[in-house]
């Protein structure tokens, strides 16, 4: 939603305010002309926090079907200056009255509201004394209805709010989902220029405790595909790898037979197939569940065969199984590529899972070219997707840490780290311990 300057003194006029503590005040809030107002939509900013009671829903109107007195929704925003703010919610009940808090930095501010229209309703100012993320809570404290309410945007303005407050605006291209899945972060190495690079090898580790549902930690990404490890579900976690066709399309069933992907081979307990979606072509994926803490290795091969056609192989070392294992060899039509656009990424592929951090770590990167000579990768650029881009999200963060680069994303924190930023790791590196033609 748009910005919107006040003239001087502009009075917002509140209707059926039921209950509200002060009347006289309650018929006219005015803001001063110094301030802004902004609209967040509920559909794109904000989370149902409490997932094992029922009574409620986020949905791309707002909230609906808020009836359980447990039940609470949590919005963020980020804001880039400090001082007070003024707070209104969008919202109707259907019947009866209902009595709904917000709270904010621990005050709470509660009123009491009436009505099956959707009108703004005052809840009262805060004062916020630092930048950054706040997180604006709602809980339902009483109703005489079935429900609470449903609430469909949150109004903000007072000397904290400006053209830089930061939150999903609206749902065009689809940004309310992914703005709830959270900016996705990338590292791009720096290649040897004129070098011909047939295999790239790096390390992954993602520290205890960031091991978080819906996390996709992408360890050798190239130009036409990518390799990593998920975490599916509670129970489940992939190494996965997958190369796009050069049919651009989200339904692989558009491919022509020409253009599609052709597995040429797979390891032991690997499933392979299509994807769609974003982008379609082969995937491949080994079910294993990696562990959290531990290091794991990922290498990847591609060489053109002649025939306008790449071969892409990747292998996988788990050290809990102390030796290399094939996940999947692709060929790839009309292309005669080395590798190219090398780079890792970290993403959350769960929009439910928007609101909690994780950390990945990236170490001991190299390339070969055909000679099999090794060369390794010290620098990396920062990079981040159009949800940080367009500023919807700021809660990124790429850099070094230690002997590493690490990618940081989600969970609202407020320290985020300027794209492009190109950073360089100590270059105490260890060459591959790998014999790469007695690979399965």
């Amino acid at each position: 939603m748009r910005i919107e300057k006040l003239a001087a003194f502009v009075s917002i006029v509140l209707i059926s305010l039921t209950g509200f503590s002060n009347a006289a005040h309650a018929n006219r809030i005015k803001v001063q002309s110094k301030d802004s107002l902004i609209t967040v939509p509920i559909g794109g900013n904000t989370w149902r926090m409490d997932k094992d009671t029922i009574g409620g829903a986020v949905t791309n109107n707002g909230i609906t079907d808020w009836s359980g007195k447990q039940v609470k929704f949590v919005t963020y925003v980020r804001v880039a200056k400090k001082g007070k703010i003024k707070l209104w919610l969008n919202l109707k009940v259907a019947d009866g009255k209902s009595h709904i808090n917000v709270s904010i930095l621990k005050s709470v501010k509660g009123i009491t509201v009436t009505g099956n229209s959707a009108k703004d309703r005052y809840f009262g100012e805060w004062t916020v004394a630092d930048t950054g993320y706040i997180a604006i809570e709602l809980r339902g404290v009483s109703k005489t209805g079935n429900t609470f309410a449903n609430v469909s945007s949150i109004k903000l303005a007072g000397e904290a709010i400006d053209a830089k407050t930061a939150f999903v605006k609206n749902n065009e291209g689809q940004f309310f989902y992914w703005g709830r899945r959270g900016p996705s972060v990338h590292l791009g190495y720096v290649v040897p220029d004129k070098m011909n690079a047939e295999w790239f090898y790096n390390e992954v580790t993602v520290p205890v405790g960031n091991d978080v549902l819906g996390s996709y930690f992408m360890a050798d990404g190239f130009g036409e595909g990518y390799f990593g490890m998920q975490v599916n579900s509670p129970t489940e976690r992939h190494i996965l790898f997958s190369v796009w066709s050069p049919f651009v399309t989200d339904n692989p069933k558009d491919i022509p037979d020409d253009k599609k992907i052709i597995m040429l081979k797979k390891g032991p307990n690997v499933h392979t197939g299509e994807f769609g979606s974003e982008g379609s072509g082969g995937q491949s994926y080994m079910l294993y569940n990696w562990k959290a803490g531990n290091t794991y290795k990922f290498l990847v091969h591609a060489k053109p065969d002649g025939n306008n056609h790449t071969v892409y192989t990747t292998w996988f070392f788990a050290p809990e199984l102390n030796k290399w294992q094939l996940i999947a060899s692709f060929s790839r039509p009309q292309t005669n590529t080395y590798l190219k656009h090398l780079h890792s990424f970290l993403e959350n592929f769960d929009p439910e899972q928007g609101t909690i951090t994780r950390k990945v770590l990236f170490t001991n990167q190299w390339v070969a070219d055909e000679s099999g000579k090794w060369v390794a990768l010290n620098k990396a650029r920062f990079t981040i997707d159009n949800t940080g881009a367009k500023g919807y999200r700021m809660d990124y963060a790429g850099g070094t840490d230690g002997n590493a680069f690490f990618l940081k994303n989600c969970g609202f924190f407020n320290n985020y780290t300027t794209r492009n930023t190109i950073f360089e790791r100590s270059a105490n590196d260890k060459m591959p311990d790998v014999e790469l033609d007695k690979l399965p």
